[in-house]
């Protein structure tokens, strides 16, 4: 094995076929129907994509041409048209019955629920729309969404869509620092917030927040308050302006501008936990055909589904999947504000039960914690209206995923197990739920248009479960266009490691069946003994254990084998962390992967330090596994008494 690979571990003999009832009815329904239109997505990208683009959407210029690839790494697609994403969203579904079918059902943390139809989305968004219209926002100005998982929020990124001004949405768990630097680096003229949002019970100061950021965001002419808390807050006048006093003055009809496909639509900035953030740009017409194409089939939305995607509009999970992608398709999609454990652990089978979710897309992180939680929560509920899971994020370990198919699908769900990121905009390598048998832990094959290849560190193609780096070798409709402002940055952080390939930061894997195993990041890969290991392996391997519900793996410095394995270890409710327990998973390791990764320390912990976003922040813990002070931007981590449990464990 070459020196320049990672050492991949783990090996997974499970597989499930697709179930002969599901796939009767998906849209794509054998393994030979994916392979058809896999290999004429990659043989003639252009009139493949093109094919899908002006059959599917509404264009008011039909584009002629698909890829412009003139000028790499700057892809451009469909260039000649031109078209409106909020337009395909709402407008072209106010036809026939369509208009009255719910858009978003939304469950606030309290228990309130609102139901928006299409055709009542549509007369809000055109009537913010009208409003920033109003306030002097003009096509291309930049108006930053700092709120809670509202419908409101989805409202104005619509309306920002259909006006043609560019939306950056940051994320409600920031604080007033990250909203100031994201602000300024957007360069936005207005930013929409309200009062105040709910989380577990206690009020989250929104307002507050853009108060403090404003004494320092000079390009700001006026906020948009949304009132859903209720709690007061200071009102500059001239300067802030009431939501629904705002509507109240402006007509409820708004004629969607007319757009080049390459317009832009949105920045969204990295959650980066070091440097600073990364403002990741998309346009419009590529997007909007990756990210409604993929909704359609890897979901295999159906007219009578309602669909759940519990990420945060905050995060690009929450633009593709929530507010543009199930839109576009005109599916009926569920908002739900606050935690999963408010007021009890029970709170999202509850929702499902209530409202008859069909379709659930969330977490590992969040799945995880449901098995620490324990199975008494979903038992109590009725969650047969259930017919396909997901999970986005981050790699799931086999033993959650398991868990996943067993408890929440009762084993007769098929699980989309989706890698994709902020950068690519939609899903890369995902199976299709009819045609794609599934391995737990692997997310299979790559989506239409997608080349991805596992590399050597000398450029060289890595054998069969030989780990190497994840490589994109061919552009895709919806892959970001560039780092907004930034441009070298960019070609430096995803073009130069290998000339004309996008690298994805992230470790891979490919079996002997072709699918693919991605590994986490390769910052998260250490070297122990001369031993290249992915950390998530490792992980996998403790999260196996009956008596674990998650695992986080770090590494430190050590002068003998260059670095040491840490391991932070929750345990299942129950569970004590005893000595005995510490040993019996360190041996446990050694059986799963071999004695050179059993870690040279267990720490158990009631919490793992997490984004809001529930990524674990590992820069922290191996700053603590180093005995380094802990600093840097800590704006996203979301229990700070988690962090100060750990550095009190360590004294």
């Amino acid at each position: 094995m070459s020196q320049a690979s990672i050492q991949s571990v783990s090996r997974e003999s499970r597989i499930f076929a697709p179930q002969d009832e599901f796939a009767r009815q998906a849209r794509v329904s054998s393994r030979e129907g994916y392979e058809e239109l896999y290999r004429r997505s990659v043989d003639d990208p252009d009139a493949f994509w093109l094919e899908i683009a002006t059959e599917d959407f509404h264009w008011f210029k039909k584009p002629t041409q698909g890829l412009d690839w003139s000028n790499p790494p700057h892809a451009k697609w469909f260039a000649d048209g031109t078209t409106n994403l909020a337009y395909n969203c709402l407008d072209r579904h106010l036809v026939g019955s369509h208009r009255n079918k719910a858009a978003i059902i939304f469950e606030g943390e309290p228990g309130d629920v609102r139901v928006l139809t299409y055709q009542q989305l549509h007369r809000e968004v055109c009537r913010f729309a009208n409003v920033l219209g109003k306030l002097g926002v003009k096509q291309g100005d930049c108006v930053a969404i700092y709120m809670g998982m509202v419908p409101e929020a989805a409202i104005a990124m619509l309306a920002c869509a259909r006006i043609g001004a560019i939306h950056t949405v940051i994320f409600g768990g920031f604080a007033a620092e990250a909203v100031r630097d994201r602000v300024n680096d957007a360069k936005a003229k207005l930013i929409v917030t309200q009062d105040g949002a709910w989380r577990r019970g206690n009020l989250v100061p929104l307002k507050e927040n853009v108060d403090r950021a404003m004494r320092e965001t000079p390009g700001v002419k006026h906020t948009i308050v949304l009132k859903r808390t209720g709690n007061e807050v200071a009102m500059d006048r001239g300067r802030d302006l009431w939501w629904h006093e705002m509507v109240e003055t402006v007509s409820a009809q708004h004629r969607a501008a007319e757009l080049p496909a390459e317009h832009p639509l949105f920045i969204l900035y990295t959650s980066g936990t070091t440097g600073k953030p990364k403002g990741v740009l998309h346009t419009t017409g590529g997007y909007m055909v990756g990210a409604a194409t993929t909704s359609k089939f890897v979901f295999d939305l159906r007219e009578d589904d309602t669909y759940w995607c519990t990420a945060d509009v905050g995060w690009v999970t929450g633009h593709s999947y929530i507010a543009y992608g199930p839109l576009a398709n005109g599916a009926t999609c569920l908002m739900y504000e606050g935690a999963p454990n408010h007021p009890d652990p029970g709170r999202f089978w509850s929702i499902i039960e209530r409202h008859g979710v069909t379709i659930l897309y969330t977490a590992p992180t969040a799945i995880r914690a449901f098995v620490k939680w324990g199975d008494q929560y979903p038992m109590k509920h009725d969650l047969s209206s259930l017919r396909l899971l997901g999970t986005v994020g981050e790699p799931i370990n086999p033993e959650a995923w398991m868990w996943y198919r067993r408890v929440i699908g009762n084993e007769r769900c098929p699980i989309v197990d989706t890698w994709w990121q902020t950068e690519t905009g939609a899903m890369m390598m995902t199976p299709l739920p009819g045609a794609i048998s599934t391995k737990p832990g692997s997310c299979t094959v790559p989506f239409f248009g997608v080349v991805p290849k596992v590399l050597r560190e000398d450029g060289t193609e890595a054998g069969p479960n030989e780990g190497g780096l994840l490589v994109i070798e061919k552009p895709w409709p919806s892959m970001m266009r560039t780092v907004y402002g930034d441009d070298q940055r960019f070609k430096d952080t995803y073009w130069s490691r290998f000339e004309g390939k996008y690298f994805t930061g992230d470790g891979a894997r490919k079996d002997e069946d072709g699918f693919f195993w991605v590994m986490g990041r390769v910052d998260d890969v250490v070297n122990v003994a001369g031993h290249r290991l992915g950390t998530a392996e490792v992980e996998s391997a403790l999260v196996a254990h009956k008596s674990v519900a998650e695992a986080a793996v770090v590494g430190r410095p050590d002068e003998l084998k260059g670095q040491g394995l840490v391991a932070f270890v929750t345990l299942k409710q129950g569970e004590a962390p005893t000595k005995a327990l510490k040993a019996a998973l360190l041996e446990h390791v050694a059986q799963e992967i071999g004695k050179f990764a059993r870690p040279d320390e267990i720490r158990f912990t009631d919490g793992l330090p997490k984004t809001r976003s529930g990524k674990i922040m590992r820069r922290l813990l191996k700053e603590l596994a180093s005995g380094n002070e802990v600093k840097g931007d800590m704006t996203t981590l979301e229990d700070f008494s988690v962090l100060a449990k750990l550095r009190a464990d360590e004294e």
